[in-house]
């Protein structure tokens, strides 16, 4: 086993730096900035450090040591992480996130209400973005390292921004999602930000070969996708005192999941006419919704989610045997891959 959490310890250390760094700077602006770098704060706070372990075992794979400098580098992808969810609770108009209020909700409590606490939140998570690509290129790595990195970068904002753009797109969309485009946005908004592009921004920074970018893309897709089918069954299923978020968003939201793909594929006329008078709906009660999750549980979606799940960690698990590395990492990613079928319902 690996010590995964002594490594949560040292990220979670890096960003309570970086945000007492950040709170300095922000009050030296102006005193009333003091609501945001307290919320960037809050932002920070939490979270399994996945996206940082993929950038440090890529690196590690590479067959690079241990070294303060990556674990800084790891951090700023928990800075990405944490703008991607900024902005994605304010297209979902999502209140809580992990148990807590998410940053627009927490605004409208404390400071501002209406649009205004909408508008203080996409400045936070503009302030988090553009703070991970500064703590990314100060991390104390060689600047030849860095510069191996920069179209990658770009590679991973851009893609993270289209798969939330498509997500929008086809959400509510007529008609409703299918598998494979339930699948397209999955491998953008989540596979490639969660796990390909991480790996591959360290594993470049160490200097690793192609070959074996190669291996974490054959690794990383369909483990970031079991990772996404996972949060949606969580989205759906879960219980909300557990998994800290409502069971009942993305039903109101008309999300785009496979989950809902699969069971529109395997309901019956009277079943879709159901689904299309319930699913999309923003007062859609909780009883409606346990009608919905009884429908997807019925048809066998819910099932046929589990067994994705399954059968992509196992595609993923074998892409690391076909290529070298030192056997810590490769150890590390096998377990890193279990995550994504043992979160709790």
């Amino acid at each position: 086993m690996h010590d995964h959490a002594g490594f949560k310890e040292r990220i979670d250390e890096v960003l309570v730096r970086l945000a007492d760094e950040e709170e300095r700077q922000l009050l030296g602006l102006h005193a009333e900035l003091s609501p945001l770098s307290e919320q960037l704060r809050r932002s920070l706070a939490g979270g399994k450090r996945i996206r940082a372990a993929y950038l440090y075992w890529g690196w590690r794979a590479a067959g690079q040591p241990d070294c303060e400098g990556v674990i800084r580098a790891a951090a700023a992808m928990e800075l990405v992480h944490a703008a991607a969810c900024t902005h994605d609770d304010i297209i979902d108009d999502s209140r809580m996130r992990h148990g807590r209020l998410t940053a627009h909700a927490a605004f409208a409590a404390s400071a501002a209400a209406g649009q205004r606490s909408t508008a203080l939140a996409m400045i936070l998570g503009d302030l988090l973005m553009g703070y991970a690509g500064h703590v990314f290129s100060s991390c104390g790595l060689p600047g030849a390292y860095l510069a191996r990195t920069v179209p990658l970068w770009a590679t991973l904002l851009r893609e993270t921004m289209a798969g939330e753009f498509l997500e929008v797109l086809r959400t509510r969309a007529e008609p409703l999602p299918r598998v494979a485009e339930s699948l397209e946005v999955a491998r953008f908004k989540t596979a490639k930000y969660t796990v390909e592009r991480p790996l591959h921004l360290g594993a470049t920074l160490g200097g690793g070969p192609r070959a074996l970018l190669d291996a974490f893309s054959a690794y990383g897709l369909p483990l970031g996708e079991a990772f996404q089918l996972r949060d949606d069954l969580l989205g759906t299923f879960g219980d909300p005192v557990r998994t800290g978020k409502s069971n009942v968003d993305d039903l109101r939201d008309g999300k785009p999941t496979a989950l809902l793909a699969l069971t529109l594929a395997a309901a019956d006329a009277d079943e879709r006419r159901l689904l299309a008078k319930l699913v999309g709906r923003p007062d859609l009660s909780c009883e409606e919704a346990a009608d919905v999750r009884a429908l997807m549980e019925r048809c066998g979606a819910r099932q046929r989610v589990e067994d994705m799940i399954r059968e992509r960690i196992a595609r993923a698990a074998d892409a690391l045997d076909t290529v070298p590395m030192p056997a810590e990492a490769r150890s590390a990613l096998r377990e890193l891959a279990g995550t994504a079928a043992e979160r709790s319902l």
